[in-house]
C-alpha cells in the first residue's frame, strides 16, 4: 500500500472518531431526561455503544499510525473545523 493510501485511511478513521464523539455528546445530554424508563434505558445503551465504537476506532487508529507522524494532519483539522466538529 502506498503512503497516501495509508494516510487516507488514518484520516478517515480520525473523521469517524470525531463524528462518533459528536454523536456521543448528543446522547450524553439526553441521558435520564425522559420520564419513560424504557426510553432512558435505550439511550444508555446507545451511549455505551458509541463509547465502545470510539474505543475500537481509537485502537485501530493507534495501530495504523506510525510513531513519527503527528496525531492529526493539517488538512483533516481544517476539514473538521469547517464541518463544525
Amino acid at each position: 500500500m502506498s503512503d497516501d493510501y495509508r494516510r487516507g485511511q488514518r484520516d478517515g478513521l480520525r473523521l469517524a472518531l470525531a463524528l462518533l464523539a459528536a454523536e456521543e455528546a448528543k446522547w450524553e445530554a439526553l441521558l435520564g431526561e425522559s420520564r419513560s424508563g424504557r426510553t432512558n434505558a435505550v439511550r444508555k445503551v446507545r451511549h455505551k455503544a458509541l463509547q465502545v465504537a470510539q474505543t475500537r476506532l481509537q485502537t485501530a487508529l493507534n495501530r495504523m499510525t506510525p510513531k513519527d507522524e503527528p496525531a492529526m494532519s493539517d488538512e483533516l483539522a481544517d476539514a473538521l473545523a469547517r464541518a463544525g466538529l
